[in-house]
């Protein structure tokens, strides 16, 4: 079933405890479409400007990803950059960049208007809402966001929570938009706020999934070292959502494996900076550590 991802590409910096790297290929929908893009095709939307490597495009079509969505506007490409301290949790970010992104206005080409699955990568409420206009009768849509516009876009954020099926948080941004400490509480209070599911990302203490017909919890996958954690999260909810459009379905058994697999394409995502290590994967390598995993947490 086909697969649209409406969000960022971008050019990182970044900086660890080892070293530091400039102009790292990056961007929400970047880490999403090329972890996806192992499960089925994925169709892009996104916006760059005139600086954007052709090269980085090719390599997005080369892993079966329509880019005919991407804008290319006049200025420069999204960028961010971070550091990293030793414990990989904390993240400091020294500067973003908006660029171009400043005034997206998603255009949604009509081919790509009756995709099935949706996914809503970190932006504005605004912009999200407005590609979600776009696209007709989603059969299952899911939303990320961030602290920021928990913070100055609550009321388009809590509408657009109304419209969608399932969003993806982190530890802190569930405890802001509840005010509830205890996740498995905040959780609750989200599904009451309109989605169906809520994924709740903890980084290297794994993720869980809650809706009204499944609990499902998992560790992260044992990763022996580190090299960067930028777009962890996008990888995930790019296997995720991969593996559900693949399924064509979002029956209980599917949602759960589906967690195993962005659990999985998160593990390739933190090896290498950027995208370096997930664009040489494919569906064969994410089924390896799915295997690994599953031996993980079955008893």
């Amino acid at each position: 079933m086909s697969l649209l991802v409406i969000g960022t590409l971008a050019y990182d910096t970044i900086e660890t405890q080892a070293e530091k790297r400039v102009d790292v290929l990056g961007g929400s929908a970047m880490f999403f479409s090329v972890a996806a893009a192992a499960f089925r095709p994925v169709q892009l939307v996104a916006v760059v400007g005139k600086d954007f490597r052709p090269g980085d495009l090719d390599m997005l079509k080369r892993r079966g990803i329509d880019t005919s969505g991407v804008e290319h506007a006049e200025g420069r490409t999204f960028r961010w950059s971070g550091r990293y301290e030793a414990d990989w949790n904390t993240r400091h970010t020294i500067e973003t960049q908006l660029n171009v992104f400043e005034k997206f206005d998603p255009k949604i080409p009509a081919a790509m208007r009756l995709s099935k699955y949706l996914f809503l990568a970190n932006a504005s409420p605004v912009v999200q809402a407005k590609a979600l206009d776009q696209v007709e009768h989603p059969a299952f849509t899911v939303l990320d966001t961030m602290n920021l516009w928990i913070e100055i876009m609550r009321p388009e954020l809590m509408a657009l929570l109304r419209r969608v099926d399932g969003v993806v948080l982190n530890d802190e941004e569930a405890r802001m938009l509840t005010g509830e400490r205890n996740l498995i509480k905040a959780a609750s209070l989200v599904l009451g706020m309109g989605p169906r599911y809520v994924i709740l990302k903890k980084g290297e203490h794994g993720a869980f999934l809650m809706g009204n017909d499944v609990h499902f919890s998992l560790p992260a996958y044992p990763v022996k070292k580190v090299v960067d954690p930028t777009g962890a999260g996008d990888t995930f909810a790019g296997g995720f959502m991969g593996h559900v459009a693949r399924e064509g379905n979002i029956a209980p058994k599917t949602l759960r494996k589906a967690m195993l697999y962005g659990t999985v394409a998160a593990s390739y995502c933190v090896e290498d900076f950027g995208v370096d290590a997930l664009k040489n994967t494919g569906l064969g390598d994410f089924d390896v550590r799915y295997e690994e995993l599953l031996g993980i947490v079955t008893p």
